[in-house]
C-alpha cells in the first residue's frame, strides 16, 4: 500500500487526492515539454529572442533561481561548517530546493544555448579567459554535489532504509557531509560570483560594467552577497507554503526566524555595498564615459522605478524588517519581508540581464523592448512544475522534516 512508503509515523492525504493535485503541475510540465520539443526542433527562432536580445526570460529566471537556491550551500555551510545545530530541522528542504533550482537552471540552459547537441563544447573546448567557463564547470560540479547531498535523504525512505547496504551507505554519506558542504560552498560561491562578474566585465554595456577589485569587478561580490541574503528566506517561504497546503507544522517558527535573521544580516551587508556601488556608478563611472544617470532608463518598461523598487522597497525595507527582532518574530511580517527580499533579487537579475542589453550603445541604436513569447513562458513554467512535482513526492515519501512528528502530536 502507498501508506507503507510514508515517513515513519507520519500521515499523508489519500492517494486519489494526491494524484488529483499532481494533475495540475503535470499539465504545465507537459505544456512546457511541448514547447521545448518545438525549440529543440526549430531552434530559438520560435522564441522572443533575436540577434539583439540573446539573453531574456530564460537567463533572468536562471539567475534568479540560482540565487534563491543559494539557501542550500549557505545553510549547509552554517549547519555543517559553523555547527549551527538548529538548522538541522530545515537543511533537508534547503538541499532539495538547491537541487531543484540548479538542475532546473541547467535544464533551461539546454534551450538557451541554441544548439544543445554542442553543449559539450564548453567542457571540451573551454575559453579559459571567460567567466562563463568558470560558471559552466562550477555549476556542473555543484549540481553533482547537490545530488550527493540529496542521495542520503532518498536512501532514508522507510523501505529503502531497511536494506542494510543502503542504510550504511547513507550513514557514511551523512558522516562526510561536512566535506561536501565545504566543497559546495566553494563551488557555489565562485559560480555565483562569476555570474555577476560576467556582467561587470562587459565594458561595452554601461549599465552593467563595473571597476575591479583585484581581478574581479564589484558585481562578482554583489551577486554572492545578494544570493546569501535571499536564499535562506526563500527556503522559509517554501516551507511555509508546504505547511499551508498540508495543514501541518513542519518546522518550529524559531528556526524560520533564525533563517530570517541570517538572511537579514547578509542582506544588510549586501545593501551597504550595493548602495555604494550604485552611487559610484552614477556619479563616477557614467560621467567618465560621457553618459548620465538618466540615460540608463527609458519609459515605464526600463524606468527608474525598477532601481528604486530594488534598492528601497525590496532591499532596505526587508533588511530592516529581518534584523529587527520584534518584526522578525511576527510571522506575517517575516513572510512579507521574505517575499520582498526574493522580489528584489529577481529584479536585480532582470535589469542586469535585459535592461543592460536594451540600452543603446551605438549612435545608430535605439532603445529596444524585449517581450518573451509563449514558448519561453511555457518552458520557464515547466521548470516550476518540475519543482512542484519533485517537492510533492519528497514531502510524501521522504523524511524531509525531522520535527514533523513532534510538532503534530495530538
Amino acid at each position: 500500500m502507498d501508506s507503507n512508503l510514508f515517513p515513519e509515523g507520519t500521515k499523508r492525504c489519500g492517494l486519489p487526492k494526491f494524484l488529483l493535485w499532481m494533475v495540475f503541475p503535470t499539465a504545465i510540465l507537459l505544456w512546457g515539454v511541448y514547447a521545448a520539443v518545438k525549440i529543440f526542433y526549430y531552434g530559438i527562432g520560435v522564441t522572443g529572442l533575436d540577434n539583439y536580445f540573446g539573453f531574456g526570460l530564460w537567463i533572468t529566471f536562471d539567475l534568479a533561481v540560482i540565487a534563491l537556491g543559494a539557501g542550500a550551500f549557505f545553510t549547509g555551510f552554517l549547519k555543517y561548517i559553523l555547527k549551527i545545530d538548529q538548522l538541522k530541522n530545515i537543511i533537508n528542504l534547503a538541499v532539495v530546493l538547491g537541487f531543484l533550482c540548479y538542475s532546473g537552471a541547467m535544464l533551461i540552459l539546454t534551450m538557451d544555448i541554441g544548439q544543445p547537441i554542442r553543449a559539450w563544447f564548453g567542457y571540451w573546448h573551454p575559453n579559459v579567459h571567460s567567466m562563463l567557463t568558470e560558471v559552466i564547470f562550477c555549476i556542473t560540479c555543484y549540481c553533482t554535489v547537490l545530488i550527493i547531498e540529496f542521495i542520503p535523504l532518498i536512501l532514508e525512505q522507510k523501505q529503502l532504509n531497511k536494506i542494510p547496504f543502503l542504510h550504511h551507505f547513507a550513514h557514511h554519506l551523512h558522516v562526510n557531509m561536512a566535506l561536501f558542504a565545504g566543497i559546495g560552498t566553494f563551488l557555489s560561491t565562485f559560480h555565483q560570483g562569476s555570474l555577476g562578474g560576467m556582467y561587470g566585465v562587459m565594458f561595452g554595456r554601461p549599465y552593467a560594467f563595473r571597476e575591479g577589485f583585484f581581478i574581479w569587478p564589484w558585481t562578482f561580490f554583489l551577486f554572492v552577497l545578494s544570493a546569501v541574503g535571499s536564499g535562506p528566506v526563500f527556503t522559509v517561504l517554501v516551507c511555509t507554503l508546504i505547511e499551508k497546503m498540508t495543514g501541518k507544522k513542519l518546522v518550529e517558527y524559531k528556526v524560520k526566524a533564525l533563517m530570517g535573521k541570517i538572511a537579514g544580516t547578509m542582506l544588510c551587508v549586501y545593501m551597504f555595498f550595493k548602495i555604494i556601488d550604485t552611487w559610484a556608478w552614477a556619479v563616477g563611472y557614467l560621467p567618465s564615459v560621457g553618459l548620465t544617470f538618466e540615460q540608463m532608463f527609458y519609459g515605464n518598461v526600463y524606468g527608474q522605478w525598477l532601481l528604486w523598487t530594488e534598492l528601497v522597497l525590496c532591499g532596505i525595507v526587508p533588511a530592516i524588517m529581518l534584523i529587527t527582532p520584534s518584526i522578525r518574530n511576527n510571522p506575517t511580517l517575516l513572510y512579507s519581508a521574505a517575499i520582498l527580499d526574493c522580489i528584489g533579487v529577481t529584479i536585480n537579475r532582470y535589469v542586469f540581464t535585459v535592461q543592460t542589453i536594451a540600452i543603446p550603445v551605438m549612435p545608430f541604436d535605439n532603445w529596444e523592448v524585449y517581450v518573451p513569447n509563449w514558448a519561453e513562458w511555457a518552458t520557464t513554467l515547466m521548470i516550476c512544475a518540475y519543482g512542484a512535482l519533485v517537492l510533492s513526492l519528497c514531502y510524501r515519501y521522504l523524511p524531509m522534516f525531522p520535527q514533523e512528528l513532534k510538532l503534530n502530536k495530538k
